[in-house]
């Protein structure tokens, strides 16, 4: 595999052992409830997070952040605990406080020697993250583990394991911002609702929607071959004046009255990517993005929700059409997919997964994950906002991840994989804007 951020450098990193990190005091034991909407997506998301601070350094950034964790996990104790698989079948948290696990590490380098991790690239990145050697699959990790690398220059990093079940980007933000709050000596600005049965199914489930975002799409383009060749992973930057441009494209036939920069964003990648597998014109393919549904509920979900309140929203339309029609098209088409999440979508996704137990199907698709809106970057443990932030890996070859970027934060970095010879005509539409 191909990463974005060069084969030269080779970084070192020396593990202490990993530790348990329990509550700082006794928290409710038991099963923990999670919702629907956490159970689709239980896989790991890795992130990094440097901080440096010159008048500061990091000789005891681990004590600091290991003593914060223990501290925060009383407000959010079932990252303490452990999965389990209910007797409905359903992950659930056995709540045996425990605690997270935490590794103290070592570089060989400075911080600045790791390059932009905002491109991702598991090979180097991967390392700041504490994997466990035994785990092989979920329900043997733990929902949190922690791993602080610290550097020569007096920088230092915090590696992220967490497992997506528990949170959605949002109550992810809300979490990491907490623990640093608590690593200065400051009440919870956002304390956490833990309480996830306000979003368990009816009974009956009352499926309202056809929620598309399960459909299982025929392969017709052979794309599955195609995949077979070596992977490229790369990045690509849009500043708010390429993103002017594209909005002007989408606006000049007069279909639209108005777009956001995340529709004819994805617009234009779900297109350029589309053109760049060459799939057939009759073949369908399914752009997935997930809103955040926390606002959309009737009534709203609670300040401090602590789960996934997102919903998976589908747009399904031919190759041809995608490829040949004016941006705008595309435009509208996610559009009228955003205007489908209600109160009434969401419940009735929750009922569609308690009658069905579907998983979204990923076949001719691309899933785009926007991070553009979340502030993993205000993050403070004593050592001001990090330098930099970013996640370690792409989940899926099916993934298209938004990050902002820059100074103001109003560029978006676009991160995706591709294979070689599509990822060629990939870059060639991007040099178009």
């Amino acid at each position: 595999m191909e990463y974005s951020n060069g084969d030269c450098f080779q970084l070192g990193v020396k593990l202490g052992e990993p530790t348990l990190v329990p509550p700082a005091e006794e928290t409710e034991k038991g099963m923990y409830y999670l919702s629907n909407l956490d159970q689709n997506i239980a896989v790991i998301v890795r992130t990094v997070y440097c901080f440096k601070l010159a008048e500061k350094g990091n000789e005891k950034a681990g004590e600091v952040i290991k003593n914060a964790l223990k501290k925060v996990l009383v407000h959010y104790y079932p990252l303490a605990g452990r999965l389990n698989i209910s007797s409905e079948g359903k992950l659930i948290v056995n709540c045996t406080g425990e605690g997270a696990i935490f590794v103290e590490a070592e570089a060989n380098c400075s911080m600045e020697a790791i390059g932009d991790i905002t491109k991702p690239d598991p090979r180097t990145l991967g390392q700041l993250v504490y994997d466990i050697p035994a785990a092989k699959h979920i329900l043997q990790m733990p929902p949190l583990v922690a791993q602080v690398t610290k550097f020569k220059c007096g920088g230092f990093a915090l590696g992220l394991c967490l497992n997506h079940c528990m949170f959605d980007g949002v109550g992810a933000m809300e979490f990491v911002n907490s623990w640093g709050e608590v690593a200065r000596g400051l009440p919870l600005s956002v304390p956490p609702f833990l309480d996830r049965s306000i979003l368990k199914a009816r009974n009956p489930p009352k499926i309202e929607f056809l929620h598309q975002e399960f459909a299982d799409i025929q392969d017709k383009s052979s794309t599955g071959e195609l995949y077979e060749d070596e992977m490229v992973y790369r990045s690509f930057c849009f500043d708010p004046e390429k993103l002017k441009q594209l909005k002007m494209e989408a606006m000049e036939n007069g279909a639209l009255d108005s777009c956001t920069t995340f529709e004819v964003l994805s617009a234009f990648v779900w297109r350029a990517r589309t053109r760049a597998l060459k799939l057939l014109p009759e073949q369908q393919t399914k752009l997935l993005f997930a809103v955040d549904g926390r606002t959309k509920f009737n009534p709203p979900l609670p300040r401090g929700y602590c789960g996934n309140g997102i919903a998976l929203t589908n747009s399904i339309c031919q190759a041809g059409e995608l490829s040949e029609k004016p941006i705008s098209f595309a435009v509208s088409c996610i559009q009228e997919a955003i205007k489908m999440v209600t109160d009434s979508y969401m419940r009735s996704a929750i009922d569609y997964f308690e009658a069905t137990r579907a998983r979204p199907s990923l076949a001719c698709t691309l899933l785009i994950t926007t991070w553009s809106r979340l502030s993993f970057h205000t993050a403070d443990f004593g050592w001001g906002e990090p330098v930099i932030s970013g996640p370690v890996s792409l989940p899926e070859k099916e993934v298209i991840l938004f990050l902002s970027h820059g100074k103001e934060r109003r560029n978006i970095n676009v991160l995706l994989g591709l294979p070689a010879a599509a990822m060629k005509i990939f870059q060639e539409l991007m040099m178009q804007i």
